[in-house]
C-alpha cells in the first residue's frame, strides 16, 4: 500500500483542501496522512464568511518530528501539498520533503501551487505566491497549476494552447518531471469544454470534458484533481492513463453534483464511478 502525506487546508463543512483530497485517495486504496495548515468552518467563498484558524508556525514541523520518532515517516511514498496558511508553512513542507527524501530517495513531492485568486474570493496570505514561484518551484517533482498560477510561475502571459504549452515545457527544463495544467480557461480550444494539459516525458496531451452550467462553481476541483492524479500515478498508471482516469473521475463527481443541484462537490454520492471511472474521452497528443 502507497502513502500520501497531505499537507493543505482543511474545512468543517464542504469539500475543499483536505476535506476534497483525503476521501478520494483513501477510497482509490492509498493510507492518508492528512496535515492541516488551517482549520475553517467551511471555505472562503461563502458570503457569510467562515470562521477558524491558521495552524501556528512549528506545527507541521512538530508533527513531521513526531513522525520520525516513531519510525514510519520513510515509510512515505509522496507529499502533496496545497493551500498553505503563511510562507513559514511552505518552508517547513520544503524541510519535511527533503527530510523524507533522505529517508526515502524514491518519494516524489506533488506540490499543487495554490496562488489565490482574488476575482472568485480564494486569497493567500503575503509571501505564499512568491514562495511557490521562488522556493517551492525548485522542489516540486510533480506540479498541477491552474492557468493563472502556470503564469505566475513561469512569468508569461498565456493566451492559448502553444503558449501554455511553452510554459510547460519552460517547467520542465527547470527540473519538474511533470506538469498538469488543471484548468486551460481562455488559453483552452474551446469555450464550451472544461480543458486540461498534461506535459510530462512522454510528450504533451490535451484532454476536456464536459462543463456544468452550474448556478454557483464547486470550490475544491483542482484539489480533488490534484489528489486524484496522484493516487493514480502512485497506483502505476502512466501518467497518461492516469490523467485520463483524473479526467473521468472528477467528471464523474461533478456530474453527480450538478444532478444534485449542489454547491459542495457530491464525493460520497459519487465515490464508486470515481473510483472506477468510465474513460468517455482520450488524451490526445500534441505535436513536439
Amino acid at each position: 500500500m502507497k502513502r500520501v502525506l497531505s499537507i493543505q487546508s482543511h474545512v468543517v463543512f464542504g469539500c475543499a483542501g483536505n476535506s476534497a483530497a483525503v476521501f478520494p485517495m483513501r477510497r482509490m486504496g492509498l493510507e492518508v496522512w492528512p496535515v492541516n495548515t488551517v482549520q475553517f468552518s467551511n471555505h472562503t467563498q461563502y458570503s457569510a464568511g467562515w470562521q477558524g484558524m491558521v495552524m501556528p508556525n512549528g506545527h507541521i514541523r512538530q508533527l513531521m518530528a513526531g513522525l520520525a520518532d516513531i519510525g514510519v515517516l520513510g515509510q512515505c511514498d509522496a507529499i502533496l501539498s496545497g493551500y498553505l496558511g503563511s510562507a513559514e508553512q511552505g518552508e517547513e513542507i520544503l524541510a519535511a520533503v527533503a527530510h523524507l527524501k533522505a529517508l526515502n530517495p524514491n518519494a516524489r513531492y506533488f506540490c499543487d501551487p495554490v496562488m489565490g485568486h482574488p476575482d472568485k474570493g480564494c486569497m493567500v496570505a503575503p509571501g505564499v505566491a512568491d514562495f511557490l514561484k521562488n522556493r517551492a518551484l525548485a522542489c516540486a517533482d510533480l506540479l498541477a497549476p491552474n492557468l493563472l498560477e502556470l503564469e505566475q510561475l513561469t512569468g508569461r502571459e498565456i493566451c492559448n494552447l502553444s503558449e501554455a504549452l511553452a510554459a510547460c515545457q519552460q517547467l520542465r527544463e527547470g527540473g519538474v518531471e511533470l506538469v498538469m495544467v488543471k484548468h486551460l480557461g481562455r488559453a483552452g480550444l474551446s469555450l464550451d469544454r472544461f480543458e486540461m494539459l498534461l506535459v510530462c516525458e512522454e510528450g504533451a496531451f490535451h484532454i476536456s470534458r464536459p462543463l456544468y452550467e452550474f448556478q454557483r462553481q464547486p470550490i475544491g476541483v483542482g484539489d480533488l484533481l490534484s489528489a486524484t492524479m496522484l493516487a493514480n500515478l502512485l497506483a502505476g498508471f502512466t501518467p497518461v492513463a492516469a490523467f485520463e482516469r483524473t479526467n473521468a473521475s472528477v467528471d464523474a463527481v461533478l456530474a453527480q453534483t450538478w444532478l444534485a443541484g449542489a454547491y459542495e462537490l457530491q464525493l460520497v454520492a459519487a465515490q464508486q464511478a470515481m473510483v472506477e471511472p468510465e474513460i468517455r474521452t482520450c488524451a490526445r497528443r500534441l505535436p513536439a
